[in-house]
């Protein structure tokens, strides 16, 4: 699934494209989605000019003038440039044409993606909950820490709550807990503060890095762009069970903690 780090990276891929082009018509080849998509987006958006391209927690947020589009990139979908009237694949179910002559095409082989039509779009149901960004400075391991006391859920699953950050999913969770020190498994109420300001810490820093390096491609993931991200080449932990820990040579091992796989070092992480 495309975490905030590959979402990002579409976004500053697709905006220099968008931002300020009038958006000729909408072809919908499948509203088939996780929700359907609106019957009548092609009359709301076309003629529209598109103000930004704004991106909360894993939500893309196309804002025209009367109204934004809401894109989640689901399972395995994708947004990316092509030139209008480019033959459309299978999967490829949605295209944004602009006066331009460039289309955002909107991929998405297991449909579990949406587009939605909002007037108000931080207050939908969708994103109305969500919690503080992870680079912003609403967050930081000081809110881990004060929103973890008395929990004995485990500190992954804990991390990847919306409602206590948005965006740090699966890959990057277990990636910030490595570097952070801290097996994945400790009841989160029973960290101090001191391990939480480095848990605070390395998740600001491997998101960022993320981003820089265009994302994580391990299956379906292309950018705005078409080119996949290559921040897998930088991943400690995270789908290496069996392997060396690169910093001190044990075991990794694999757990299962709110039915996700967890990758961790006995040695490195306690």
């Amino acid at each position: 699934m495309p975490e905030l780090p590959e979402v990002e990276t579409t976004r500053r891929g697709i905006e220099p494209y968008l931002k300020g082009q009038r958006v000729s018509r909408v072809l919908v080849r499948e509203r088939r989605l996780r929700w359907p998509i609106p019957e009548d987006l092609d009359v709301r958006l076309s003629g529209q000019r598109i103000q930004a391209v704004e991106r909360r927690a894993k939500y893309l947020l196309i804002r025209a003038e009367s109204g934004t589009l809401i894109g989640h990139l689901g399972m395995s979908g994708s947004l990316r440039l092509v030139e209008c009237g480019l033959p459309a694949g299978r999967h490829e179910h949605v295209d944004i044409e602009l006066e331009s002559g460039l289309a955002l095409r909107y991929t998405d082989p297991r449909r579990f993606g949406a587009l939605l039509w909002s007037q108000d779009p931080l207050h939908h149901e969708l994103l109305a909950r969500l919690g503080p960004e992870p680079l912003g400075e609403e967050f930081d391991g000081e809110r881990l820490y004060q929103l973890s006391r008395g929990k004995q859920l485990a500190v992954k699953p804990f991390i990847m709550d919306n409602a206590v950050v948005v965006g740090v999913g699966n890959i990057y969770a277990t990636e910030a807990l490595f570097a952070a020190g801290i097996d994945p498994r400790r009841p989160a109420g029973s960290i101090a503060r001191a391990r939480y300001l480095r848990l605070g810490e390395a998740i600001k820093r491997i998101l960022a890095q993320a981003i820089e390096c265009g994302g994580t491609t391990l299956r379906d993931f292309v950018g705005g762009d078409g080119k996949p991200g290559y921040f897998q080449q930088e991943l400690f932990v995270y789908g290496r069970a069996g392997e060396f820990c690169k910093s001190c040579g044990s075991t990794l091992r694999e757990t299962r903690l709110g039915q996700r796989a967890s990758v961790y070092c006995p040695r490195c992480q306690r």
